[in-house]
């Protein structure tokens, strides 16, 4: 799906001169910029609705969820991802939010660990190194691996606001993208890190916290505390061209439940 989406930006990249003020109300492309977590959501919405309306064209570039929001501020495109709830002075500063699903973020250590599940205070105190070997919490002797997202991330905004951790985390690490953390913690046993469920494979094993696994059903009745919204933020001031809104209407529609919950996040709309 990546090298789709790679595709599909080198496209519209090639269209530059012809958008460089944004998408115009003829345009039948719509361009997608942020976060990287939500790559399987917007992916699988977005090839379902070409394949109903093939003159439209709809692109995806992974930059992470603050420069998504920064893209979409400067009329770079149409939609901004945003793996975390808009901060204040970014709806004063002229963007609606609209959320489209929910996601958990996975806790994932290495296959090979032992430890199954932590408590919110336990992974909080990891990260800020309070607790720094995996003896501590029921594993095997050796030092904690943090490994965690870079600062504008979505993710660890989500993971820092919920843990209490923000700017007192002892990251490793710092890596660019969901996928670099898993590969990251797949292939380090003494790793820990974070990553949107619906991202998370059977390379790494997702530990419990406080006793619940995350899942669509936890998620949604808040028994699973480490979670956040998936959000599209679009300019207040100005209106969608006609492809753009009628893409924004499908996938904040029920009819497109089905679809984000096969991506592993939950629906919200009813």
């Amino acid at each position: 799906m990546k090298k789709f989406w790679l595709i599909a930006l080198v496209a519209l990249c090639a269209l530059a001169p012809v958008f460089a003020s944004g998408a115009s109300e003829e345009s039948q492309i719509v361009s997608t910029d942020g976060s990287t977590s939500m790559e399987s959501v917007i992916g699988s919405l977005a090839e379902a609705y070409m394949m109903e309306h093939p003159e439209v064209t709809v692109t995806y570039n992974p930059t992470g969820s603050g420069s998504g929001i920064t893209a979409v501020s400067e009329g770079r495109c149409d939609i901004g991802l945003a793996s975390r709830a808009l901060k204040d002075d970014e709806i004063a500063g002229g963007l609606t939010q609209t959320i489209l699903a929910l996601d958990g973020i996975a806790i994932i250590v290495n296959n090979e660990n032992p430890v199954n599940d932590l408590t919110l205070e336990q992974i909080a105190a990891i990260y800020t190194g309070e607790i720094s070997n995996w003896s501590e919490v029921g594993g095997n002797d050796g030092p904690i691996v943090l490994i965690g997202r870079e600062a504008g991330s979505g993710t660890r905004d989500g993971f820092e606001s919920i843990t209490g951790t923000e700017d007192l985390c002892q990251y490793r690490q710092e890596l660019t993208s969901t996928g670099d953390v898993i590969t990251t913690v797949s292939t380090n046993a003494n790793a820990i890190g974070y990553a949107s469920l619906s991202a998370v494979s059977d390379s790494v094993k997702v530990v419990t916290v406080n006793g619940v696994a995350p899942s669509e059903a936890t998620v949604l009745d808040g028994s699973y505390l480490v979670q956040r919204p998936f959000v599209l933020a679009t300019r207040s001031t100005e209106a969608l061209s006609d492809a753009a809104q009628a893409f924004f209407d499908y996938i904040t529609s029920p009819d497109a439940n089905e679809i984000i919950a096969g991506a592993g996040a939950v629906p919200v709309a009813e």
